[in-house]
């Protein structure tokens, strides 16, 4: 089974309806205990930084994802989800993270349109990720406004070009972030959630559609 976990803010049901159609089981929830017996999780976030820790923090899901990450099961952060893994942002102030990654989520700067939204396509920086088995490098869907620099380029799995080099993807061990939006990129968005999918070990319930 794979968590989709509800801190209330984030695109739940299409990233369930995502993991569905790749033939695995999701179950949207805030239950630490559902989440922590989960093969996998996913940390989907929209929204603001400085609101998304601090709904975490009341309902205590930032430690359970903290926990979740120690445990070595695959987690995996989406949009905001995948800030959120990192020391901090800096939208609105300065926001601590869940700090699973040393880094910061900073504000695109220049005379360009803010926020990035659109197809871009993507740079593997680390071809041998298992989250890139058997695929090429395509576009993938972005809607954002502050973009994370991770401390340490180990980190750095994926980028993309919108006037500078901008993260896509991270992982370290079993924890992964993608910038975009997988279950809105089209066929390499779910080829690279069917691969991190693949990472949990979950049983298949069904054949991919």
């Amino acid at each position: 089974m794979i968590a989709i976990i509800d801190y209330g803010m984030g695109n739940l049901h299409s990233v369930s309806k995502a993991v569905e159609r790749l033939g695995f089981e999701a179950v949207i929830t805030a239950d630490p205990q559902r989440i922590l017996e989960a093969d996998g999780a996913i940390l989907p976030g929209v929204g603001a930084f400085g609101d998304a820790m601090q709904n975490l923090r009341n309902t205590k899901l930032d430690e359970v994802a903290k926990f979740y990450a120690a445990s070595g099961k695959p987690m995996l952060g989406i949009c905001l989800g995948m800030q959120l893994l990192f020391s901090e942002s800096e939208e609105y102030g300065r926001n601590e993270g869940l700090n699973l990654l040393p880094g910061k989520a900073v504000r695109f700067q220049g005379d360009y349109k803010v926020p990035h939204m659109g197809w871009n396509k993507l740079s593997f920086s680390q071809a041998q990720s298992p989250l890139f088995e058997g695929l090429e490098e395509g576009h993938v869907y972005f809607v954002h406004s502050f973009h994370v620099k991770p401390e340490l380029a180990s980190d750095l799995l994926a980028t993309t070009d919108y006037n500078q080099q901008v993260t896509a993807i991270v992982g370290r061990g079993n924890v992964y972030g993608m910038q975009f939006h997988p279950e809105k990129s089209g066929e390499l968005g779910m080829q690279l959630l069917g691969n991190f999918l693949a990472l949990t070990g979950s049983p298949r319930l069904q054949q991919q559609v």
